[in-house]
């Protein structure tokens, strides 16, 4: 498929990424007396990846993951021409979820931006309050295990149709782990949605959330490459 289509998929996807994930802190988190908490937000993050890996894995690979994209790249697992158009793709759908998620969180007149809309943070703006020395490491780590998670699954020697679950999954038990530290992103698309409108802290705290992702994608690739599956 060509690249616009297959750039358009994943636009399609990180928005179901984030206002699937995104939305289910903002809205649902901590609705009075029936609010899905951690186990909750964790669970629809996973769901997000699954349902679209099933929808669009077979159009673009379905990626939604400016980490993603790259560790995949390291790994030789994608053609370097395409990153630049997958990466923009999924910024696009990442920032059009927040807004849309803006919109409809405040109908009801609340300050959806004072409680920060889910973005990334470390220092005060980390749910428990880690450093940023705790986030960085976090985030890295995170997202070496996601993309180990993932080229695993999708090896041609892994059993074929599983590996929606497995990477699902392994992004819900990411997001049970790391949001009291960092609120969750191992994804840049992710992180950069919300943060553009929120603005100030989230804005200058955003680098964190696209290197740290990027040299946990690229460590696992290179694990991947060389050692664990060197011929994919």
């Amino acid at each position: 498929m060509s690249i616009m289509t297959r750039s358009i998929a994943e636009s399609i996807g990180t928005f179901w990424l984030v206002f699937g994930g995104c939305g289910s802190a903002v809205l649902a988190a901590a609705f009075p007396e029936v609010g899905i908490g951690l186990l909750g937000v964790s669970l629809a993050f996973g769901l997000t990846v699954l349902t679209m890996a099933y929808t669009i894995g077979h159009i673009s690979g379905c990626h939604l993951n400016p980490a993603v994209t790259i560790g995949l790249t390291t790994a030789g697992r994608f053609d370097a021409k395409d990153v630049p158009m997958y990466i923009i793709a999924q910024v696009i759908g990442g920032i059009a979820a927040a807004g849309l998620l803006y919109y409809i969180a405040s109908g009801n007149g609340t300050d959806v931006l004072a409680g920060g809309m889910a973005s990334n943070g470390y220092g005060e703006h980390s749910p428990g309050k880690y450093s940023m020395g705790s986030a960085f490491v976090m985030e890295v780590v995170m997202t070496m295990m996601f993309l180990l998670v993932i080229l695993g699954a999708t090896s041609k020697k892994a059993p074929a149709g599983f590996a929606p679950i497995a990477i699902g999954l392994c992004l819900t038990l990411i997001h049970l782990i790391s949001i009291p530290v960092t609120n969750t992103s191992v994804n840049p698309a992710r992180s950069t949605g919300p943060a553009v409108f929120v603005g100030d802290w989230a804005i200058s705290e955003l680098w964190l959330f696209w290197v740290a992702p990027i040299i946990g994608a690229v460590i696992a690739g290179l694990i991947s490459k060389n050692i664990l599956d060197p011929k994919g």
